[in-house]
């Protein structure tokens, strides 16, 4: 993997730090922590999130320093002589736990563990957050597009309107999501993608005409060339002169790509540019459309029976509109060898102590039940779970067996696999969406996938939460 992006110790927020100057000074940074990474809301109003990030944060991890500059800085800003030196020889030797990057998660859920001294644990929390958090939003939002697309292909084009460098990363948790390919070369680059693009207005418009315009771009490409007709008038200028083109580029032994819309209204000039095509026998020729596209223009596109080949997104993929951010949270689950507990009025925000397990529950014949059951970490038999917040509420587990969806996949600071790539990502996502019932993956009211405690894990919660109301 070829990551242009170097990410130091430093890449956190200073609370993680002055935290564990406490702890060092204290001489308690040293003892055992677990900390679980999930989140409270599934984005979008939808029914599942594509759980994202997993390997760019292995690979920090293992490459995360303190380096000279880092150490200067931080000196200049009261951190002390001792601690700085203890961050110089700083790496991360913990173990972490995780779901498979790729899979279907839900809310309430651990998705990843942590687990090593509490320094260590406490120093990566905002990486982790940073990492995760949007890759997850990000490949959530390409496998709505996605569901709706079909077969047909979509392209990551939102480099230009993404976050500064978060760009980056965009285009990989498009890849996971489903996508076919990103405009970003260096995207392409560093995680092995592949790349597509077609051509700007200014390339026309840098001409004194747009056939003088297409046919320089069509010389340059023979072999892959796609011409945007919509810069002066899509089905008066456009169109007529892609179907000149396409003739002089079979006269020469090639084919013309196909077309792209950019603007208008894309169902309406789709339908009458396929007509305009077909009749001029140019059926192999293919229909792109970009503008300001989510997955529910992409689905009202198809409903009218647009008859579009491929879809470019660009700003509502790369900065997960409208939601923009996934809650994703880390929380204290273990310190000091006790299961530790956060209290708030709100239940939902009351965390789950202890080392976890997230068992995915099956029926006798295989099929997802649509329920997740969280249990201690060394529960086996899984009879019942209870709602995380309402106490009459439970479901029996009878004859259901539960697969682990937790598993090492660092150990020391190493990672315990090699690496996966994105196309392999990528394919096991689309797996596990694909073997997700349809209800669940619906836009309007999707059903809810059930998430619940073990009876077990529910009532050490209530203990810990009776002992500190005390």
């Amino acid at each position: 993997m070829n990551n242009p992006f170097h990410i130091s110790g430093t890449y956190t927020d200073q609370y993680q730090l002055t935290m564990a100057q406490a702890y060092f000074e204290r001489g308690s940074g040293n003892e055992t922590a677990v900390f679980d990474y999930l989140f409270r809301k599934l984005p979008f109003g939808g029914g599942y999130a594509v759980f994202a990030g997993l390997e760019n944060l292995l690979e920090a991890l293992e490459q995360l320093r303190f380096d000279a500059a880092a150490s200067e800085f931080l000196s200049e800003r009261g951190f002390t002589p001792e601690f700085i030196r203890y961050l110089k020889n700083f790496r991360f030797k913990g173990s972490i736990y995780s779901a498979a990057e790729g899979d279907v998660v839900f809310p309430v859920q651990p998705v990843l563990r942590v687990e090593g001294t509490v320094m260590e644990a406490q120093i990566i929390e905002t990486l982790l957050l940073n990492i995760l958090n949007f890759q997850t939003l990000i490949a959530t939002k390409a496998s709505r597009m996605r569901q709706v697309a079909g077969d047909r292909t979509l392209l990551d084009f939102g480099m230009r309107r993404a976050h500064g460098a978060a760009a980056h990363h965009a285009s990989r948790a498009a890849l996971i999501g489903g996508f076919d390919a990103t405009s970003n070369v260096q995207a392409g680059i560093s995680f092995d993608i592949p790349i597509s693009g077609t051509m700007a207005h200014a390339y026309i418009q840098s001409f004194d005409d747009e056939l003088s315009a297409f046919r320089h771009f069509a010389k340059t490409w023979p072999a892959n060339c796609t011409l945007l007709v919509d810069t002066y008038s899509t089905l008066k200028s456009g169109i007529p002169n892609a179907i000149k083109i396409a003739g002089e580029m079979e006269n020469s032994g090639h084919r013309l790509s196909g077309i792209r819309l950019d603007s208008g209204d894309l169902a309406y000039l789709a339908k009458q540019s396929r007509q305009m095509l077909d009749d001029a026998g140019l059926h192999y020729v293919k229909i792109f459309a970009s503008n300001q596209l989510d997955e529910f223009v992409i689905r009202s596109l198809l409903e009218q029976k647009a008859p579009i080949d491929g879809f470019g997104v660009g700003t509502n993929l790369v900065t997960g509109q409208p939601d923009a951010a996934l809650d994703g949270v880390y929380k204290l689950a273990m310190a000091y060898g006790k299961s530790r507990i956060k209290l708030s009025e709100n239940m939902a925000k009351i965390t789950l102590p202890g080392k976890k397990q997230v068992h995915r529950m099956y029926d006798t014949n295989r099929r997802l039940i649509g329920a997740d059951v969280v249990a201690l970490w060394e529960e086996k038999d899984l009879q019942e779970m209870h709602h995380p917040y309402y106490d009459h509420k439970s479901m029996g587990l009878k004859d259901c067996t539960g697969e682990p969806l937790l598993h090492p996949v660092m150990e020391n600071g190493k990672r315990t696999r090699p690496p996966m790539s994105v196309t392999e990502i990528a394919a096991f996502s689309k797996s596990k969406v694909d073997g997700l019932p349809e209800e669940y993956k619906r836009f309007d009211n999707p059903h809810i996938y059930k998430v619940g405690l073990s009876k077990a894990l529910k009532d050490e919660r209530d203990q810990l939460i009776k002992n500190m109301k005390k």
